[in-house]
């Protein structure tokens, strides 16, 4: 008997922890990191590198090679009687090879190597506020899950009963104490029952589904959801990854204002070119040379007809631009919020509600029961005051449910 009772604690234990939980938060989580469009983040880093890459390459010397053969109708000539010296061919070649060094400019390089560093925070923060506009949706489908979870369990605990019942009623039948056929009504009720628990077995299977391809995690019909009481965040204040995405583009455009400013700083190139040629430095030497040149080369461009600045104020322009969308974003969430708060308050007045009307159904249930067993009413009679309190029971659970989605979407809008 020891060894028997061993062996099934031994089972038991292990359907337990072979069972799989999910909670709400893991399925934030697991979106966050497996839906397809998480793995932009990483794709935009690369990209990014790639690019700061081209950007660093101009601080290094900058080769290039020419080559060219002309023909030419006519050459200088010297215009010096018995000279001896020959005009050059009208036929003429080149090859060079020339290096530049950039040695300053302002600092721009530094400046576009800010821009870009500033593009990946924005770009990524972007990809993070589209996932966290997830969060409502598997809120959604979460507490539906729970929802048909709580029916499931509520329609075994009904059927049970009608089932309990259905004995009392054939052994009253038998004893002639019931009227003929009330079983019928019973077993009539437990067929419906069946078909309930069917039906929502297939539609919690199906918003299963969907979770899964959403969070990327296969899920199975046996996974329990945990249903943990949500509570609404106590702060006040936004935290929403949208206004930090506002910030990262004003500073996005800061830098670009920092790039702007030194795009007219004058610009210092050191150079060297090496070439072989006819004819080469020396015009008048009419044979193929090898030749060079070094130095260095400044570029400043001092008027640019206000261009610099007027593309100064167009950026400053955008900033308050986006200072008007933070406005907008902060009126409407706070808004929503409102509009929230007040659908917590009024679900929590019907579940107020429903425990006192639940109450109320179970003493007129219990008097049917009673009933029932004298033969005063009949089967109908008594499965029309069981439903009546499973539906109130069922609002119930569905109010609770209803609460909790109500909660978490109020977190989700807040940014907690």
């Amino acid at each position: 008997m020891k060894r028997l009772l061993i062996v099934f604690i031994g089972l038991f234990t292990s359907v337990m922890f072979s069972q799989q939980i999910m909670t709400l938060q893991e399925c934030y989580n697991l979106a966050i990191v497996n839906y397809p469009l998480a793995k932009q983040s990483e794709l935009l880093e690369v990209q990014n590198r790639l690019e700061k890459e081209v950007v660093s390459n101009t601080k290094r010397p900058q080769l290039s090679f020419d080559a060219q053969a002309t023909y030419q109708s006519d050459v200088i000539e010297v215009p010096i009687p018995s000279s001896n010296i020959e005009p050059l061919n009208k036929d003429q070649y080149r090859a060079t090879l020339s290096v530049n060094q950039l040695i300053y400019n302002g600092g721009a390089t530094d400046a576009s190597l800010a821009v870009k560093s500033s593009q990946l925070k924005t770009k990524q923060k972007q990809v993070e506020v589209n996932l966290y506009q997830l969060k409502q949706k598997i809120n959604q489908l979460y507490f539906s899950i729970l929802l048909s979870q709580e029916t499931h369990l509520l329609l075994k605990a009904k059927q049970e009963q009608l089932q309990a019942k259905l004995s009392e009623v054939t052994s009253g039948i038998k004893y002639g104490v019931i009227l003929p056929s009330s079983d019928k009504v019973l077993e009539a009720e437990l067929l419906k029952i069946n078909q309930q628990l069917t039906e929502v077995e297939s539609n919690k299977l199906s918003l299963i589904e969907t979770l899964a391809d959403i969070i990327g995690q296969p899920l199975n019909a046996s996974v329990h959801f945990q249903n943990t009481l949500v509570e609404t965040a106590s702060t006040t204040e936004l935290n929403r990854p949208e206004l930090e995405l506002f910030q990262l583009k004003k500073d996005e455009i800061e830098s670009n204002e920092a790039l702007v400013t030194k795009q007219n700083a004058p610009k210092l190139l050191g150079f060297a070119t090496g070439g072989y040629g006819n004819p080469g430095l020396n015009m008048l030497d009419n044979s193929f040379q090898a030749f060079y040149t070094v130095g260095v080369k400044l570029n400043w461009n001092v008027f640019d007809w206000n261009s610099n600045k007027k593309l100064r104020e167009s950026l400053s322009i955008n900033k308050d631009i986006i200072d008007t969308e933070t406005e907008t974003f902060k009126l409407n969430t706070n808004t929503e919020l409102n509009q929230q708060q007040k659908e917590i308050e009024k679900i929590e007045a019907f579940i107020a509600s429903d425990l006192e009307i639940i109450d109320l159904r179970k003493e007129v249930l219990k008097s049917a029961d009673s009933q029932l067993k004298n033969g005063v009413i009949t089967s109908s009679a008594y499965i029309t005051e069981l439903t009546n309190l499973y539906e109130d029971e069922n609002t119930l659970i569905k109010h609770k449910i209803q609460l909790q989605l109500a909660k978490a979407n109020y977190n989700v809008i807040k940014g907690q």
